[in-house]
């Protein structure tokens, strides 16, 4: 039957909620001419949305502009609905307002030239954008391929040992939710793993959008893999779901090592796991 909720019936108007605010948003920043470009990312760029997909919105205005705009971003965001709180830094180009509606918005304010191809720019959807800047970034971006450097290899093998050794200390020491969040970090690293061999950019570390549910590009064996790695705050559960992550690592790890021409070093790896294990 599924799990019912109290907002069931304000859940299922979401979407057209979030429309009457991107409605809302485009009346009043296409009109504006400062406004070189407007774009969404996100789930609406690519089109999968769903009940709960927030608004990822790109503002682009011109150089003289631009700080004025960034220091009014909150002022700009109550323009499009009634806002319950913002969530932001006052230093950061972005805002996040969460609306009365249950609809959260990400806005994000850039000069032109903060505008550059990237793996991230590959699925958008443009509203405003009468120079073409957007539509230029868009096309070059659907050329780039994800390509892991050594450097980021490296730095994954390093901190998935590091997790490991300090989930192993703070269980030790009965810190048992330092402890869970480490264990929380090996799932995130074999993913992170997975992505890597697969030519997919991985999400920002910490990140768990996509990752489960409908829209995750895992595979059945992996999503359930992450199923099994749940455990509670007992600490032989702790250590067993630690012992089950270590043998899906060295297939990954080493498979990304023989990929890209690192040295796997077996040995030194070995020594690394069995100090906790």
């Amino acid at each position: 039957m599924g799990l019912v909720t109290k907002n069931k019936e304000r859940d299922f108007c979401l979407p057209k909620h979030r429309q009457e605010i991107m409605e809302a948003i485009e009346l009043d920043l296409i009109r504006d001419e400062n406004v070189l470009a407007i774009f969404y990312g996100g789930s609406i760029g690519s089109g999968e949305t769903d009940l709960y997909s927030d608004i990822d919105l790109r503002i682009v205005v011109k150089d003289e502009v631009y700080e004025e705009y960034r220091l009014n971003k909150k002022q700009r965001a109550n323009n499009w609905g009634k806002v319950l709180f913002f969530e932001d830094f006052n230093w950061a180009n972005y805002s996040t307002a969460h609306y009365r509606t249950f609809i959260k918005v990400d806005s994000f304010y850039y000069k032109s030239v903060d505008i550059k191809p990237s793996i991230w720019l590959q699925k958008l959807k443009i509203v405003h954008d009468p120079t073409r800047l957007i539509q230029d970034v868009l096309t070059k971006s659907a050329a780039l391929k994800y390509r892991p450097s050594v450097h980021e290899i490296e730095h994954w093998r390093t901190k998935f040992f590091a997790y490991l050794h300090e989930a192993y200390r703070r269980m030790m020491r009965n810190e048992i939710y330092y402890a869970l969040h480490n264990i929380d970090n090996l799932r995130l690293s074999m993913i992170t793993g997975w992505y890597m061999e697969a030519g997919i950019q991985p999400n920002t570390f910490g990140d768990w959008a996509k990752l489960e549910g409908d829209r995750s590009k895992l595979n059945e064996r992996q999503l359930s893999l992450l199923i099994q790695w749940q455990c509670s705050r007992e600490q032989d559960d702790i250590l067993n779901v630690m012992k089950s992550i270590i043998p899906e690592f060295i297939p990954i790890h080493k498979k990304l090592c023989e990929q890209y021409g690192i040295d796997e070093n077996s040995e030194w790896v070995t020594e690394i796991l069995n100090m906790v294990m």
